[in-house]
């Protein structure tokens, strides 16, 4: 797979089963990625050093995760230019609901591309069609996803027709 093009930071190890999904889909799609832990709150220093050298370590696109308060996000976002794809986690007593809003409610010039609560597979079919401006084979892969992805529908349509 070559060198990293996807960051996947998340704030706990409790992040890391719905993390991993993402993983799954770049795996799936060939692209290289790296994973870590890093606490926007309990690691403030090691989260903005992450995010400023992700560029110079080739990393083109970053995907954040975390419950609760979720600023893992916005911190790296505000520590680099790079895209920054936040995946809001189900933690605590609003199930996810006050980690998507700090997920998507930044300031202005801080972007943070927000995905649904635990939506870390679309987080990384994100990364992929950002990564497919760039890299064609990426392109292409994201198109047979897709293609696959309606043949399917299309296969359970009319078995269900046949049935009727």
């Amino acid at each position: 797979m070559g060198s990293p093009l996807v960051g996947i930071i998340m704030g706990s190890d409790s992040d890391l089963p719905v993390m991993e999904q993402a993983a799954q889909v770049l795996q799936e799609m060939g692209i290289a990625f790296e994973m870590d832990i890093s606490s926007a709150h309990r690691l403030p220093d090691k989260t903005a050093d992450y995010a400023r050298s992700a560029r110079d370590r080739g990393i083109q696109v970053i995907i954040a995760g975390a419950g609760m308060a979720a600023h893992l996000a916005g911190v790296i976002a505000a520590h680099t230019t790079l895209p920054v794809i936040g995946v809001p986690l189900k933690s605590g007593p609003l199930d996810g609901v006050d980690a998507l809003y700090s997920t998507v409610q930044m300031p202005t010039g801080i972007p943070v591309a927000t995905v649904s609560v635990g939506g870390a597979k679309n987080a990384a079919y994100l990364a992929c069609s950002i990564l497919s401006i760039k890299y064609p084979e990426i392109a292409d892969k994201l198109e047979a996803f897709r293609a696959k992805t309606r043949n399917s529908l299309e296969e359970k349509s009319a078995k269900l027709k046949m049935q009727q």
